[in-house]
This record gives C-alpha cells, structure tokens and sequence, in this order.
C-alpha cells in the first residue's frame, strides 16, 4: 500500500508540474504570436491529474483567465478529483 501511495504522489507531482510549464509556454507562444498549444491539451493535462498546476499556471503566468471554460473548468475539474482521491483512499 506504501508504495502504491508514494507512485501516486510521484504521478501527481510530476503532472502537475508539467501543466505548469505548459500553461506558461502556452503563455510565451501567445506573447510571441506563435503556434499555440490547443485548449484540448490544457484540458487533458487537467484531467489526468493536473489540475492543481493548470490553476497555478493560469494565475502565476496570468493566462487564460479571462476564459471563463478555464476559471470555472479548471476549480470543477479539481474538485471532482479532490473528492475521487478522498473515495478512493476511504476504501
């Protein structure tokens, strides 16, 4: 059980720390008029775990929060999986 939980907070550590610096390259791109990484892939990120640091990267590289998809998405998003880890972890 140790090590499934220590695997679990390695994965949620690492994606987490990825979705962070996507949003801010994604933010870089937008500066520099570039080729943008698609909201489908921000989302994604989000999904498989990576909540937490799509948050932090909207509000520390102030990107992408004057979407509403993505300041309401992103809480919801979190909170579904805050509330997974709780179930999961009770049984």
């Amino acid at each position: 059980m140790k090590s499934l939980f220590l695997i679990c907070i390695i994965y949620f550590v690492t994606i987490n720390f990825a979705s962070f610096l996507v949003m801010g390259a994604d933010k870089q791109k937008a500066k520099k008029n570039q080729w943008r990484i698609k909201e489908k892939t921000l989302f994604t990120l989000a999904v498989i775990g990576g909540s937490l640091g799509s948050i932090l990267g909207m509000f520390c590289f102030h990107h992408k929060t004057k979407h509403c998809r993505f300041v309401i998405g992103m809480p919801i998003i979190l909170i579904i999986q805050v509330i997974l880890i709780i179930f999961l972890f009770s049984i």
